[in-house]
Protein backbone atom coordinates (compact mmCIF):
# COMPACT_ATOMS: atom_id res chain seq x y z
CA UNK A 1 0.00 0.00 0.00
CA UNK A 2 1.14 3.51 -0.68
CA UNK A 3 2.06 4.86 2.75
CA UNK A 4 2.00 8.48 1.58
CA UNK A 5 -1.45 8.31 0.06
CA UNK A 6 -4.37 10.21 1.62
CA UNK A 7 -6.34 6.98 1.14
CA UNK A 8 -4.14 5.22 3.70
CA UNK A 9 -6.48 5.54 6.72
CA UNK A 10 -9.37 4.20 4.65
CA UNK A 11 -7.81 0.95 3.54
CA UNK A 12 -7.14 -2.36 5.19
CA UNK A 13 -5.79 -5.35 3.30
CA UNK A 14 -7.48 -8.63 4.00
CA UNK A 15 -4.34 -10.40 5.24
CA UNK A 16 -5.94 -12.10 8.20
CA UNK A 17 -6.55 -15.29 6.24
CA UNK A 18 -4.34 -18.07 7.50
CA UNK A 19 -2.72 -18.96 4.19
CA UNK A 20 -1.63 -15.36 3.52
CA UNK A 21 0.32 -15.27 6.78
CA UNK A 22 2.83 -17.66 5.27
CA UNK A 23 3.68 -15.16 2.53
CA UNK A 24 6.14 -12.32 2.91
CA UNK A 25 5.06 -8.72 2.41
CA UNK A 26 6.69 -8.66 -1.04
CA UNK A 27 4.95 -11.90 -2.02
CA UNK A 28 1.57 -10.51 -0.95
CA UNK A 29 2.30 -7.38 -2.96
CA UNK A 30 3.18 -9.49 -6.02
CA UNK A 31 -0.03 -11.47 -5.65
CA UNK A 32 -2.03 -8.25 -5.56
CA UNK A 33 -0.16 -6.88 -8.57
CA UNK A 34 -0.93 -10.04 -10.52
CA UNK A 35 -4.60 -9.80 -9.53
CA UNK A 36 -4.86 -6.26 -10.90
CA UNK A 37 -3.20 -7.39 -14.14
CA UNK A 38 -5.51 -10.42 -14.39
CA UNK A 39 -8.71 -8.44 -13.78
CA UNK A 40 -7.78 -5.94 -16.48
CA UNK A 41 -6.54 -8.71 -18.77
CA UNK A 42 -9.94 -10.42 -18.57
CA UNK A 43 -11.62 -7.46 -20.27
CA UNK A 44 -8.89 -7.16 -22.89
CA UNK A 45 -9.00 -10.90 -23.58
CA UNK A 46 -12.77 -10.96 -24.06
CA UNK A 47 -12.83 -7.87 -26.28
CA UNK A 48 -9.98 -9.06 -28.48
CA UNK A 49 -11.57 -12.50 -28.84
CA UNK A 50 -14.92 -10.90 -29.68
CA UNK A 51 -13.47 -8.62 -32.36
CA UNK A 52 -11.39 -11.45 -33.84
CA UNK A 53 -14.42 -13.74 -34.06
CA UNK A 54 -16.84 -10.97 -35.10
CA UNK A 55 -17.62 -12.40 -38.55
CA UNK A 56 -18.38 -15.83 -37.06
CA UNK A 57 -20.53 -14.34 -34.29
CA UNK A 58 -22.45 -12.13 -36.74
CA UNK A 59 -22.92 -15.13 -39.02
CA UNK A 60 -24.08 -17.29 -36.13
CA UNK A 61 -26.71 -14.70 -35.25
CA UNK A 62 -27.73 -14.40 -38.92
CA UNK A 63 -27.02 -10.68 -38.77
CA UNK A 64 -25.07 -8.27 -40.99
CA UNK A 65 -21.91 -6.22 -40.37
CA UNK A 66 -24.03 -3.18 -39.51
CA UNK A 67 -25.39 -5.20 -36.59
CA UNK A 68 -21.85 -5.76 -35.33
CA UNK A 69 -21.51 -2.00 -34.98
CA UNK A 70 -24.69 -1.95 -32.89
CA UNK A 71 -23.42 -4.73 -30.65
CA UNK A 72 -20.10 -2.93 -30.16
CA UNK A 73 -21.96 0.28 -29.36
CA UNK A 74 -23.95 -1.51 -26.64
CA UNK A 75 -20.73 -2.63 -24.94
CA UNK A 76 -19.17 0.82 -25.27
CA UNK A 77 -22.19 2.63 -23.82
CA UNK A 78 -22.41 0.24 -20.86
CA UNK A 79 -18.69 0.58 -20.22
CA UNK A 80 -18.70 4.38 -20.44
CA UNK A 81 -21.64 4.69 -18.06
CA UNK A 82 -19.73 2.59 -15.53
CA UNK A 83 -16.53 4.59 -16.03
CA UNK A 84 -18.41 7.83 -15.36
CA UNK A 85 -19.60 6.51 -11.99
CA UNK A 86 -16.41 4.63 -11.10
CA UNK A 87 -15.37 7.10 -8.41
CA UNK A 88 -18.77 7.26 -6.72
CA UNK A 89 -19.30 3.48 -6.76
CA UNK A 90 -15.78 2.63 -5.54
CA UNK A 91 -16.12 5.07 -2.63
CA UNK A 92 -19.66 4.02 -1.84
CA UNK A 93 -19.02 0.25 -1.73
CA UNK A 94 -15.24 -0.10 -1.48
CA UNK A 95 -13.06 -1.67 -4.15
CA UNK A 96 -13.48 -5.21 -2.86
CA UNK A 97 -17.26 -5.24 -3.24
CA UNK A 98 -17.23 -2.97 -6.28
CA UNK A 99 -14.83 -5.00 -8.40
CA UNK A 100 -16.16 -8.36 -7.25
CA UNK A 101 -19.65 -7.24 -8.22
CA UNK A 102 -18.42 -5.84 -11.52
CA UNK A 103 -16.70 -9.12 -12.40
CA UNK A 104 -19.83 -11.10 -11.50
CA UNK A 105 -21.87 -8.78 -13.72
CA UNK A 106 -19.31 -9.20 -16.50
CA UNK A 107 -19.58 -12.99 -16.17
CA UNK A 108 -23.39 -12.82 -16.24
CA UNK A 109 -23.27 -10.79 -19.46
CA UNK A 110 -20.80 -13.29 -20.92
CA UNK A 111 -23.15 -16.20 -20.20
CA UNK A 112 -26.07 -14.30 -21.77
CA UNK A 113 -23.92 -13.60 -24.85
CA UNK A 114 -22.96 -17.27 -25.14
CA UNK A 115 -26.62 -18.32 -25.04
CA UNK A 116 -27.88 -15.62 -27.43
CA UNK A 117 -29.71 -16.73 -30.55
CA UNK A 118 -30.72 -13.36 -31.96
CA UNK A 119 -29.33 -9.84 -32.27
CA UNK A 120 -31.46 -8.21 -29.51
CA UNK A 121 -30.20 -10.76 -26.96
CA UNK A 122 -26.60 -10.12 -27.97
CA UNK A 123 -27.07 -6.35 -27.69
CA UNK A 124 -28.43 -6.75 -24.14
CA UNK A 125 -25.63 -9.19 -23.27
CA UNK A 126 -22.91 -6.85 -24.51
CA UNK A 127 -24.42 -3.94 -22.62
CA UNK A 128 -24.32 -5.99 -19.39
CA UNK A 129 -20.75 -7.03 -20.18
CA UNK A 130 -19.84 -3.40 -20.78
CA UNK A 131 -21.29 -2.26 -17.46
CA UNK A 132 -19.24 -4.92 -15.66
CA UNK A 133 -16.11 -4.57 -17.77
CA UNK A 134 -16.08 -0.78 -17.57
CA UNK A 135 -15.04 -0.97 -13.93
CA UNK A 136 -11.95 -3.09 -14.50
CA UNK A 137 -9.30 -1.17 -16.45
CA UNK A 138 -9.84 2.20 -14.77
CA UNK A 139 -10.12 0.83 -11.23
CA UNK A 140 -7.15 -1.51 -11.46
CA UNK A 141 -4.89 1.17 -12.92
CA UNK A 142 -5.92 3.61 -10.18
CA UNK A 143 -5.27 0.93 -7.56
CA UNK A 144 -1.72 0.53 -8.87
CA UNK A 145 -1.08 4.09 -7.71
CA UNK A 146 -3.16 3.84 -4.53
CA UNK A 147 -1.93 0.53 -3.11
CA UNK A 148 1.78 0.75 -3.88
CA UNK A 149 4.33 3.31 -2.84
CA UNK A 150 6.98 4.91 -5.05
CA UNK A 151 9.41 2.01 -4.66
CA UNK A 152 6.93 -0.77 -5.53
CA UNK A 153 4.85 1.13 -8.09
CA UNK A 154 7.21 0.69 -11.09
CA UNK A 155 7.12 -3.11 -10.61
CA UNK A 156 3.33 -3.01 -10.26
CA UNK A 157 3.07 -0.96 -13.46
CA UNK A 158 5.31 -3.40 -15.34
CA UNK A 159 3.24 -6.39 -14.22
CA UNK A 160 0.08 -4.49 -15.12
CA UNK A 161 1.30 -3.77 -18.67
CA UNK A 162 2.59 -7.30 -19.16
CA UNK A 163 -0.80 -8.66 -18.10
CA UNK A 164 -2.59 -6.51 -20.68
CA UNK A 165 -0.24 -7.41 -23.53
CA UNK A 166 -0.24 -11.10 -22.53
CA UNK A 167 -4.04 -11.15 -22.75
CA UNK A 168 -3.79 -9.44 -26.13
CA UNK A 169 -1.34 -12.12 -27.28
CA UNK A 170 -3.48 -15.02 -26.05
CA UNK A 171 -6.81 -13.73 -27.39
CA UNK A 172 -6.66 -14.28 -31.18
CA UNK A 173 -5.15 -17.78 -31.12
CA UNK A 174 -7.44 -18.82 -28.26
CA UNK A 175 -10.54 -17.59 -30.10
CA UNK A 176 -9.46 -19.26 -33.34
CA UNK A 177 -8.83 -22.62 -31.66
CA UNK A 178 -12.14 -22.46 -29.77
CA UNK A 179 -14.11 -21.83 -32.97
CA UNK A 180 -12.06 -24.29 -35.01
CA UNK A 181 -12.75 -27.10 -32.53
CA UNK A 182 -16.21 -26.01 -31.43
CA UNK A 183 -18.74 -23.26 -32.12
CA UNK A 184 -18.73 -19.46 -31.95
CA UNK A 185 -20.40 -19.53 -28.51
CA UNK A 186 -17.17 -21.03 -27.10
CA UNK A 187 -15.49 -17.64 -27.57
CA UNK A 188 -17.58 -16.42 -24.63
CA UNK A 189 -17.37 -19.57 -22.53
CA UNK A 190 -13.56 -19.55 -22.92
CA UNK A 191 -13.14 -16.34 -20.95
CA UNK A 192 -15.24 -17.45 -17.97
CA UNK A 193 -12.49 -19.40 -16.10
CA UNK A 194 -10.20 -16.36 -16.15
CA UNK A 195 -13.03 -14.11 -14.99
CA UNK A 196 -13.95 -16.53 -12.21
CA UNK A 197 -10.33 -16.61 -10.99
CA UNK A 198 -10.19 -12.80 -11.01
CA UNK A 199 -13.50 -12.65 -9.10
CA UNK A 200 -12.19 -14.99 -6.40
CA UNK A 201 -8.97 -12.99 -6.15
CA UNK A 202 -10.85 -9.69 -5.90
CA UNK A 203 -12.98 -11.02 -3.04
CA UNK A 204 -10.01 -12.43 -1.12
CA UNK A 205 -7.27 -9.88 -1.79
CA UNK A 206 -8.65 -6.45 -2.54
CA UNK A 207 -8.89 -3.86 0.23
CA UNK A 208 -12.11 -2.58 1.70
CA UNK A 209 -12.81 1.12 2.07
CA UNK A 210 -15.05 2.82 4.54
CA UNK A 211 -17.75 4.90 2.80
CA UNK A 212 -16.70 8.53 2.59
CA UNK A 213 -18.87 11.30 3.82
CA UNK A 214 -19.51 12.50 0.27
CA UNK A 215 -20.02 9.06 -1.20
CA UNK A 216 -23.69 8.73 -0.62
CA UNK A 217 -24.77 12.34 -0.44
CA UNK A 218 -25.41 14.77 -3.19
CA UNK A 219 -23.04 12.92 -5.50
CA UNK A 220 -25.64 10.17 -5.85
CA UNK A 221 -25.96 8.07 -8.96
CA UNK A 222 -26.44 11.24 -11.13
CA UNK A 223 -28.78 9.45 -13.51
CA UNK A 224 -29.57 12.59 -15.52
CA UNK A 225 -26.03 13.20 -16.82
CA UNK A 226 -25.52 9.46 -17.38
CA UNK A 227 -28.66 9.18 -19.49
CA UNK A 228 -27.71 12.34 -21.40
CA UNK A 229 -24.26 10.98 -22.14
CA UNK A 230 -25.63 7.57 -23.16
CA UNK A 231 -28.18 9.19 -25.50
CA UNK A 232 -25.43 11.27 -27.13
CA UNK A 233 -23.19 8.27 -27.81
CA UNK A 234 -26.05 6.06 -29.07
CA UNK A 235 -27.22 8.84 -31.42
CA UNK A 236 -23.73 9.40 -32.83
CA UNK A 237 -23.26 5.65 -33.27
CA UNK A 238 -26.60 5.40 -35.06
CA UNK A 239 -25.57 8.18 -37.44
CA UNK A 240 -22.35 6.34 -38.24
CA UNK A 241 -23.93 2.92 -38.79
CA UNK A 242 -26.69 4.36 -40.97
CA UNK A 243 -24.28 6.44 -43.05
CA UNK A 244 -23.96 3.85 -45.78
CA UNK A 245 -27.70 3.77 -46.36
CA UNK A 246 -28.61 7.42 -45.83
CA UNK A 247 -25.67 9.46 -47.12
CA UNK A 248 -27.10 9.68 -50.63
CA UNK A 249 -30.76 8.71 -50.20
CA UNK A 250 -31.49 10.75 -47.06
CA UNK A 251 -28.57 13.18 -46.47
CA UNK A 252 -30.70 15.64 -44.48
CA UNK A 253 -31.90 12.94 -42.09
CA UNK A 254 -28.35 11.71 -41.55
CA UNK A 255 -27.14 15.25 -40.91
CA UNK A 256 -29.91 15.88 -38.40
CA UNK A 257 -29.17 12.64 -36.50
CA UNK A 258 -25.44 13.42 -36.34
CA UNK A 259 -26.15 17.02 -35.29
CA UNK A 260 -28.50 15.79 -32.55
CA UNK A 261 -25.80 13.47 -31.20
CA UNK A 262 -23.19 16.24 -31.19
CA UNK A 263 -25.65 18.63 -29.54
CA UNK A 264 -26.45 16.12 -26.78
CA UNK A 265 -22.74 15.56 -26.19
CA UNK A 266 -22.12 19.31 -26.08
CA UNK A 267 -24.93 19.76 -23.52
CA UNK A 268 -23.43 16.99 -21.40
CA UNK A 269 -19.96 18.55 -21.48
CA UNK A 270 -21.37 22.05 -20.72
CA UNK A 271 -23.38 20.66 -17.80
CA UNK A 272 -20.32 18.86 -16.43
CA UNK A 273 -18.14 21.95 -16.79
CA UNK A 274 -20.53 24.10 -14.75
CA UNK A 275 -21.72 21.49 -12.24
CA UNK A 276 -20.42 21.75 -8.67
CA UNK A 277 -20.13 17.95 -8.34
CA UNK A 278 -19.63 16.60 -11.88
CA UNK A 279 -19.25 12.94 -12.77
CA UNK A 280 -16.54 13.97 -15.25
CA UNK A 281 -14.07 16.45 -13.77
CA UNK A 282 -13.23 18.48 -16.87
CA UNK A 283 -11.81 21.54 -15.12
CA UNK A 284 -9.06 19.53 -13.46
CA UNK A 285 -7.88 18.22 -16.83
CA UNK A 286 -7.13 21.44 -18.71
CA UNK A 287 -3.37 20.86 -18.93
CA UNK A 288 -2.18 21.13 -22.57
CA UNK A 289 0.09 18.08 -22.24
CA UNK A 290 -2.80 15.94 -21.02
CA UNK A 291 -5.17 17.15 -23.76
CA UNK A 292 -2.56 16.50 -26.45
CA UNK A 293 -1.98 13.02 -25.06
CA UNK A 294 -5.73 12.39 -24.98
CA UNK A 295 -5.97 13.31 -28.66
CA UNK A 296 -3.15 10.91 -29.51
CA UNK A 297 -4.82 8.19 -27.44
CA UNK A 298 -7.93 8.64 -29.59
CA UNK A 299 -5.92 8.39 -32.82
CA UNK A 300 -4.03 5.33 -31.59
CA UNK A 301 -7.18 3.46 -30.53
CA UNK A 302 -8.92 4.33 -33.80
CA UNK A 303 -6.05 2.97 -35.89
CA UNK A 304 -5.41 -0.04 -33.66
CA UNK A 305 -9.05 -1.14 -33.45
CA UNK A 306 -9.73 -0.53 -37.14
CA UNK A 307 -6.72 -2.69 -37.97
CA UNK A 308 -7.75 -5.28 -35.35
CA UNK A 309 -11.24 -5.59 -36.85
CA UNK A 310 -9.95 -5.78 -40.42
CA UNK A 311 -7.09 -8.29 -40.20
CA UNK A 312 -9.07 -11.50 -39.39
CA UNK A 313 -11.49 -10.81 -42.27
CA UNK A 314 -8.60 -9.93 -44.58
CA UNK A 315 -6.58 -13.05 -43.76
CA UNK A 316 -9.34 -15.65 -43.40
CA UNK A 317 -11.94 -14.54 -45.95
CA UNK A 318 -9.94 -12.54 -48.50
CA UNK A 319 -6.70 -14.55 -48.56
CA UNK A 320 -8.37 -17.87 -47.60
CA UNK A 321 -5.90 -18.56 -44.79
CA UNK A 322 -7.34 -21.15 -42.34
CA UNK A 323 -8.99 -19.76 -39.22
CA UNK A 324 -6.55 -21.32 -36.76
CA UNK A 325 -3.58 -20.03 -38.76
CA UNK A 326 -5.14 -16.56 -38.83
CA UNK A 327 -5.46 -16.65 -35.05
CA UNK A 328 -1.84 -17.63 -34.59
CA UNK A 329 -0.71 -14.91 -37.02
CA UNK A 330 -2.52 -12.36 -34.89
CA UNK A 331 -0.97 -13.86 -31.78
CA UNK A 332 2.47 -13.68 -33.42
CA UNK A 333 2.00 -9.91 -33.83
CA UNK A 334 0.95 -9.64 -30.17
CA UNK A 335 4.00 -11.65 -29.07
CA UNK A 336 6.17 -9.19 -30.99
CA UNK A 337 4.50 -6.48 -28.89
CA UNK A 338 5.20 -8.39 -25.70
CA UNK A 339 8.86 -8.86 -26.61
CA UNK A 340 9.05 -5.19 -27.55
CA UNK A 341 7.78 -4.19 -24.11
CA UNK A 342 10.64 -6.01 -22.37
CA UNK A 343 13.15 -4.28 -24.63
CA UNK A 344 11.44 -0.91 -24.15
CA UNK A 345 11.46 -1.22 -20.36
CA UNK A 346 15.22 -1.78 -20.48
CA UNK A 347 16.11 1.11 -22.77
CA UNK A 348 13.39 3.66 -21.94
CA UNK A 349 15.22 5.18 -18.91
CA UNK A 350 18.09 6.11 -21.22
CA UNK A 351 15.83 7.79 -23.81
CA UNK A 352 15.40 11.45 -22.96
CA UNK A 353 12.99 12.13 -25.85
CA UNK A 354 10.07 9.85 -26.73
CA UNK A 355 8.72 11.77 -29.73
CA UNK A 356 11.04 10.03 -32.27
CA UNK A 357 9.78 6.66 -31.03
CA UNK A 358 6.13 7.64 -31.46
CA UNK A 359 6.72 9.09 -34.93
CA UNK A 360 8.62 5.92 -35.89
CA UNK A 361 5.75 3.76 -34.61
CA UNK A 362 3.17 5.65 -36.65
CA UNK A 363 5.33 5.52 -39.78
CA UNK A 364 5.82 1.81 -39.17
CA UNK A 365 2.04 1.34 -38.99
CA UNK A 366 1.62 3.23 -42.26
CA UNK A 367 4.21 0.97 -43.89
CA UNK A 368 2.50 -2.10 -42.42
CA UNK A 369 -0.90 -1.07 -43.77
CA UNK A 370 0.61 -0.36 -47.18
CA UNK A 371 2.33 -3.78 -47.13
CA UNK A 372 -0.98 -5.53 -46.48
CA UNK A 373 -2.66 -3.47 -49.22
CA UNK A 374 -0.29 -4.91 -51.84
CA UNK A 375 -0.85 -8.62 -51.21
CA UNK A 376 -1.96 -10.84 -54.13
CA UNK A 377 -4.94 -13.22 -53.70
CA UNK A 378 -2.68 -16.24 -53.22
CA UNK A 379 -0.47 -14.66 -50.52
CA UNK A 380 0.30 -17.07 -47.69
CA UNK A 381 1.33 -16.55 -44.05
CA UNK A 382 5.06 -16.02 -44.83
CA UNK A 383 4.18 -13.05 -47.05
CA UNK A 384 2.40 -11.38 -44.11
CA UNK A 385 5.28 -11.80 -41.65
CA UNK A 386 6.90 -8.38 -42.04
CA UNK A 387 3.55 -6.65 -41.78
CA UNK A 388 2.77 -8.54 -38.58
CA UNK A 389 6.08 -7.46 -37.06
CA UNK A 390 5.23 -3.84 -37.83
CA UNK A 391 1.72 -4.32 -36.45
CA UNK A 392 3.18 -5.69 -33.21
CA UNK A 393 5.76 -2.94 -32.75
CA UNK A 394 3.22 -0.19 -33.45
CA UNK A 395 1.63 -0.48 -30.01
CA UNK A 396 4.94 -0.59 -28.16
CA UNK A 397 6.42 2.43 -29.91
CA UNK A 398 3.28 4.57 -29.67
CA UNK A 399 0.99 3.76 -26.78
CA UNK A 400 3.56 3.16 -24.02
CA UNK A 401 5.39 6.49 -24.56
CA UNK A 402 2.02 8.27 -24.81
CA UNK A 403 0.93 6.68 -21.53
CA UNK A 404 4.13 7.77 -19.86
CA UNK A 405 3.93 11.37 -21.06
CA UNK A 406 0.20 12.12 -20.92
CA UNK A 407 -0.29 11.86 -17.15
CA UNK A 408 2.93 13.51 -16.02
CA UNK A 409 1.20 16.92 -15.93
CA UNK A 410 -1.49 15.63 -13.55
CA UNK A 411 -1.06 15.61 -9.81
CA UNK A 412 -2.06 12.65 -7.61
CA UNK A 413 -5.56 14.04 -7.10
CA UNK A 414 -6.15 14.52 -10.83
CA UNK A 415 -4.71 11.17 -11.94
CA UNK A 416 -7.89 9.19 -11.28
CA UNK A 417 -10.03 11.78 -13.10
CA UNK A 418 -7.59 11.78 -16.00
CA UNK A 419 -7.53 8.02 -16.29
CA UNK A 420 -11.32 7.81 -16.28
CA UNK A 421 -11.49 10.38 -19.08
CA UNK A 422 -8.82 8.51 -21.01
CA UNK A 423 -10.76 5.26 -20.77
CA UNK A 424 -13.91 7.03 -21.90
CA UNK A 425 -11.92 8.15 -24.94
CA UNK A 426 -10.73 4.58 -25.43
CA UNK A 427 -14.26 3.20 -25.50
CA UNK A 428 -15.51 5.90 -27.87
CA UNK A 429 -12.59 5.39 -30.25
CA UNK A 430 -12.83 1.58 -30.11
CA UNK A 431 -16.57 1.56 -30.75
CA UNK A 432 -16.37 4.09 -33.57
CA UNK A 433 -13.42 2.28 -35.18
CA UNK A 434 -15.25 -1.06 -35.21
CA UNK A 435 -18.41 0.57 -36.56
CA UNK A 436 -16.41 2.46 -39.19
CA UNK A 437 -14.62 -0.72 -40.23
CA UNK A 438 -17.86 -2.69 -40.54
CA UNK A 439 -19.66 0.02 -42.54
CA UNK A 440 -16.74 0.90 -44.82
CA UNK A 441 -15.89 -2.72 -45.53
CA UNK A 442 -19.47 -3.63 -46.43
CA UNK A 443 -19.92 -0.47 -48.48
CA UNK A 444 -16.68 -0.90 -50.41
CA UNK A 445 -17.20 -4.62 -50.93
CA UNK A 446 -20.64 -4.07 -52.48
CA UNK A 447 -19.27 -1.38 -54.79
CA UNK A 448 -16.31 -3.52 -55.93
CA UNK A 449 -18.57 -6.57 -56.34
CA UNK A 450 -20.83 -4.62 -58.72
CA UNK A 451 -17.79 -3.38 -60.67
CA UNK A 452 -16.42 -6.91 -61.02
CA UNK A 453 -19.78 -8.25 -62.21
CA UNK A 454 -19.91 -5.49 -64.79
CA UNK A 455 -16.35 -6.31 -65.92
CA UNK A 456 -17.23 -10.00 -66.28
CA UNK A 457 -20.29 -9.08 -68.30
CA UNK A 458 -18.12 -6.95 -70.61
CA UNK A 459 -15.96 -9.98 -71.51
CA UNK A 460 -18.45 -12.66 -72.56
CA UNK A 461 -15.94 -14.64 -74.63
CA UNK A 462 -13.41 -14.97 -71.82
CA UNK A 463 -16.12 -15.69 -69.27
CA UNK A 464 -17.67 -18.34 -71.51
CA UNK A 465 -14.29 -19.97 -72.04
CA UNK A 466 -13.64 -20.11 -68.30
CA UNK A 467 -17.13 -21.51 -67.64
CA UNK A 468 -16.67 -24.20 -70.29
CA UNK A 469 -13.34 -25.26 -68.80
CA UNK A 470 -14.77 -25.38 -65.29
CA UNK A 471 -17.85 -27.33 -66.42
CA UNK A 472 -15.62 -29.83 -68.21
CA UNK A 473 -13.52 -30.27 -65.07
CA UNK A 474 -16.63 -30.88 -62.97
CA UNK A 475 -18.10 -33.25 -65.57
CA UNK A 476 -14.87 -35.25 -65.45
CA UNK A 477 -15.53 -35.74 -61.72
CA UNK A 478 -18.91 -37.35 -62.41
CA UNK A 479 -21.31 -34.39 -62.33
CA UNK A 480 -24.06 -34.24 -64.93
CA UNK A 481 -24.39 -31.22 -67.24
CA UNK A 482 -26.83 -29.29 -65.03
CA UNK A 483 -24.80 -29.90 -61.87
CA UNK A 484 -21.56 -28.96 -63.65
CA UNK A 485 -23.12 -25.71 -64.86
CA UNK A 486 -24.41 -24.80 -61.39
CA UNK A 487 -21.06 -25.71 -59.87
CA UNK A 488 -19.18 -23.53 -62.36
CA UNK A 489 -21.51 -20.60 -61.59
CA UNK A 490 -20.93 -21.11 -57.85
CA UNK A 491 -17.16 -21.16 -58.41
CA UNK A 492 -17.32 -17.95 -60.44
CA UNK A 493 -19.52 -16.26 -57.85
CA UNK A 494 -17.12 -17.32 -55.06
CA UNK A 495 -14.11 -15.97 -56.93
CA UNK A 496 -15.83 -12.62 -57.55
CA UNK A 497 -16.86 -12.38 -53.90
CA UNK A 498 -13.35 -13.21 -52.66
CA UNK A 499 -11.77 -10.71 -55.03
CA UNK A 500 -14.25 -8.02 -53.98
CA UNK A 501 -13.50 -8.64 -50.31
CA UNK A 502 -9.74 -8.58 -50.94
CA UNK A 503 -9.90 -5.28 -52.83
CA UNK A 504 -12.18 -3.77 -50.16
CA UNK A 505 -9.80 -4.83 -47.37
CA UNK A 506 -6.79 -3.47 -49.23
CA UNK A 507 -8.57 -0.15 -49.80
CA UNK A 508 -9.23 0.17 -46.07
CA UNK A 509 -5.60 -0.66 -45.35
CA UNK A 510 -4.69 2.27 -47.59
CA UNK A 511 -7.01 4.42 -45.50
CA UNK A 512 -5.24 3.22 -42.34
CA UNK A 513 -1.89 4.13 -43.93
CA UNK A 514 -3.16 7.67 -44.63
CA UNK A 515 -4.47 8.02 -41.05
CA UNK A 516 -1.13 6.83 -39.63
CA UNK A 517 0.83 9.23 -41.85
CA UNK A 518 -1.39 12.13 -40.80
CA UNK A 519 -0.92 11.22 -37.14
CA UNK A 520 2.85 10.99 -37.64
CA UNK A 521 2.92 14.46 -39.18
CA UNK A 522 0.90 15.86 -36.27
CA UNK A 523 3.14 14.12 -33.74
CA UNK A 524 6.23 15.54 -35.42
CA UNK A 525 4.88 19.10 -35.39
CA UNK A 526 3.38 19.20 -31.87
CA UNK A 527 5.61 20.22 -28.96
CA UNK A 528 3.65 19.03 -25.93
CA UNK A 529 4.65 15.35 -26.00
CA UNK A 530 8.40 15.13 -26.38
Amino acid sequence: MNPGSPWQPLWRLRVSMRWLRWLSHRQRQTLLMMLLALATGVEFLENIMFVFASSHIVGGLDADPRSFALVQAAYAVGSMLMILKQQWLSRRFGYRYYLTGALLLFMAGTVVAATSHALPQMVVARFIQGVGGGALFTSCRILVNVLFGPTARPRATRIFMIGIFSASALGPAFAAELIDHGVWQDVFYGVLPFAALATLGAWLLLPDAEPRADAGGSGGPALGPLLLFGAAIVTLQAALTEARFDVFSHPLRLTLVAAAGLALLAVFLWQQWHHSEPVLHLRALRQPVYLTGLAMYFVYYMISNLSGYLFPIYAEQALKIPLATTGWLNTFAALVSLAGIFVYLQVAPRLTRKKPLMVAGLLLMAATAWWFSQMPPDAGPPALAWGLVGKGLFGVLVIIPIAGLTFRALGPDEFAHGYRSKNLMRQIASSFASALGAVLLQNRQFAVHDSLLHAVGQRPAETGQWMAAMQAALAARGFDAAQAHQGALAQLSGLIEQQARLIACEDIYRLIAVLALGAAAYMLLQRRLA
